[in-house]
């Protein structure tokens, strides 16, 4: 580390560490909550709320299977700029990210990242041998993403996809409980419809620059990204639809079906903002912006929640 330009080692060293922190980019790990959803919908006959050590438990490891995949996914972020630092140089947002800036070294973000990948596999793999190899899935997948399948038109999408399922499926591993195929479909689809909307709004914004900024953007249009965003959203809503009144561990009353009305409300809500606004190039910060989604969210995690406490087996 250089201390030539007149910093001292602290402040370069506090520097460096700021840099690494945005990099990491901490408001992406909100999409690691999804490994809550396996002890969320395990509440009615699993959680064993007649005995608080074993719910504890059960959330402690939750949580922390949330910790251990936001060090990988941070790790993964770094790795892909590091990858795609020519073509967020182009892009009037990413090029003040501080890979593509200059700002953060590229040894520097190689042996971070490779120090959270060993520290979150080792931790994983010592957690639940299981749980372990579904995290190391993750990251060969996520890497794969990085180095090839971002520049392969679908495929792309698909391993967006791909890496929210197994986030869901962490979930599950880490506590060892079944969950209905239903929500991993649920899960795969409605990334599917968000990786789509964030590629629209990408094309949508970058104008001419759009193959420059990312390799897939030149082969895909707006038009195209319509019909497939058509295809999936009613797709999800379906799937969840079915999900509420099939799946075995959800109360046999169907209540759970007093949920779809916030399912569809937020699946309009986020067409309306990508399409209306084109805000869907960067879904985490919808996610904790957008009022109306937030509601929506809330209220539909209020009702679920309500349903399995009050008709759990």
């Amino acid at each position: 580390m250089e201390f030539s330009r007149g910093k001292s080692p602290a402040t370069a060293l506090l520097g460096a560490s700021s840099a690494l922190l945005i990099s990491a980019r901490p408001k992406q790990w909100t999409k690691n909550l999804i490994i809550f959803f396996a002890l969320f919908f395990t509440v009615n006959e699993s959680w064993g709320l007649d005995e608080p050590g074993v719910a504890l438990t059960w959330v402690a490891k939750t949580a922390l299977a949330f910790v251990i995949f936001s060090a990988l996914s941070a790790a993964v972020y770094l790795v892909n700029d590091i990858f795609d630092v020519e073509n967020d140089r182009q892009h009037p947002k990413k090029r003040a990210r501080p890979i593509p800036s200059g700002e953060l070294a590229i040894p520097v973000a190689w042996v971070a990242a490779a120090g959270l990948t060993v520290l979150g596999l080792g931790v994983s793999f010592m957690l639940k041998s299981l749980f372990g190899w579904v995290a190391l899935g993750y990251v060969l997948l996520m890497l794969a993403y990085s180095v090839v399948l971002k520049r392969l038109v679908l495929l792309d999408v698909f391993a967006i996809s791909g890496g929210f399922v197994l986030r869901a499926v962490a979930g599950a591993a880490v506590l060892q409980v079944p969950i209905s195929p239903w929500l991993y479909t649920c899960t795969g689809l409605g990334a599917l419809f968000i990786a789509l909307s964030k590629r629209r709004s990408e094309l949508s914004l970058a104008g001419d620059d759009a193959g420059r900024q990312r390799d897939t953007l030149g082969k895909y249009s707006t038009s195209l990204l319509d019909q497939f965003i058509a295809i999936v959203a009613p797709s999800t809503l379906l799937a969840y639809t079915l999900y509420t009144f099939t799946a075995p561990n959800l109360p046999e009353n169907h209540a759970m079906m007093l949920t779809i009305p916030f399912v569809v409300y937020g699946l309009f809500r986020y067409i309306f903002l990508v399409h209306a606004k084109d805000l869907g190039e960067s879904p985490e910060d919808l996610l904790i912006t957008d009022l109306p989604l937030i509601a929506s969210i809330v209220l539909w995690l209020a009702a679920a929640a309500t349903i399995l406490l009050l008709f759990r087996g």
